[in-house]
């Protein structure tokens, strides 16, 4: 049987808490693990360096299963990738609930949110196979408004330092919260204009002027071979799955390259597209979430010129 405010839940009992002191954050995830240890759960922490620290300095940590946060929460779709490899062990060996604690990532701590914002919406579909009750707390100190409105629509349950679990009236589920790619967030412009521009490229004629534009930089050979392929399969998801005209663009820098694939169409149907595998081998999907795994960051949005995919190593 599951335990605590998760006893006879099914599924993904997906919760969140903001907290503004160190003493807060204690005050929720101290009982949440102490529990799950008492109930002989699994209970699995993937917190950064910071919180770490502290949760150590609170209580004994020697029987959690500690993840390091900054490798767990890379990026979206590794982060789903791994936990669903690590949950589905779990239920193998017959377990009734298993506890989880992390850090995701936002701008307060340096890293872009749009693919996270997609994360907190897509894990409550991506999690729902597993008996699996998962806290993400906010610092609220160093997250930001849009961050926060973000999360509380995100989370069907909210935690309280003294001990309470609240149903959240403002949950949306992924499909209503997710938006469309017109309305997706995108990024600022690139300084200056693009190195190289390609309309109807191929995928050869793509990782060509990859490869050339990664050669003036510090960026080492493995992750420059995996974006040349990761635009590769961008150019070929437009060419395949888009409407012409197909445009490629490159802005290279010291330490990263930029690329962006804009294609006349919609985009994809799927709003879950490159943060969950897809079984359809000749959908867009594939490339997508090849692209997730790997690139930096990847952006996708709309606008007047077309579906674009803009892609960060």
């Amino acid at each position: 049987m599951r335990s605590g405010a998760a006893a006879g839940h099914t599924g993904y009992y997906h919760e969140t808490a903001f907290y503004s002191s160190d003493q807060e954050l204690l005050d929720v995830v101290v009982p949440f693990l102490e529990d799950g240890l008492a109930a002989g759960e699994p209970v699995l922490v993937a917190f950064g360096p910071v919180n770490q620290r502290l949760l150590t300095s609170a209580m004994d940590t020697s029987k959690l299963t500690v993840i390091a946060g900054e490798e767990q929460y890379l990026r979206p779709a590794s982060a789903i990738r791994r936990y669903r490899e690590l949950f589905a062990r779990y239920v193998e060996q017959g377990v009734s609930q298993i506890r989880v604690v992390g850090d995701v990532p936002h701008p307060g701590v340096g890293e872009p949110w749009d693919w996270w914002a997609r994360y907190e919406a897509v894990v409550n579909h991506a999690y729902d196979d597993f008996p699996l009750w998962g806290l993400c707390p906010y610092d609220v100190r160093i997250t930001p408004e849009h961050v926060l409105a973000d999360v509380a629509r995100t989370h069907p349950h909210v935690a309280t330092p003294d001990g309470g679990h609240l149903d959240n009236d403002g949950y949306r589920d992924p499909a209503g919260f997710l938006p469309t790619w017109r309305d997706a967030p995108r990024p600022g412009p690139e300084p200056g204009p693009p190195s190289a521009e390609l309309v109807g490229p191929t995928a050869a004629d793509a990782r060509r002027v990859v490869r050339a534009a990664l050669a003036g930089t510090g960026i080492d050979a493995d992750r420059a071979e995996d974006f040349v392929m990761a635009v590769s399969e961008a150019v070929t998801n437009a060419s395949v799955h888009g409407k012409p005209p197909v445009r490629l663009r490159i802005w290279p820098g010291d330490d990263r390259v930029v690329a962006t694939v804009t294609d006349g169409g919609e985009g994809p149907v799927d709003p879950f597209a490159g943060l969950l595998a897809t079984a359809e081998t000749r959908s867009a999907g594939v490339g997508l979430w090849m692209a997730h795994q790997i690139c930096r960051h990847v952006s996708l949005y709309r606008d007047e010129e077309g579906f674009t995919v803009r892609l960060v190593c």
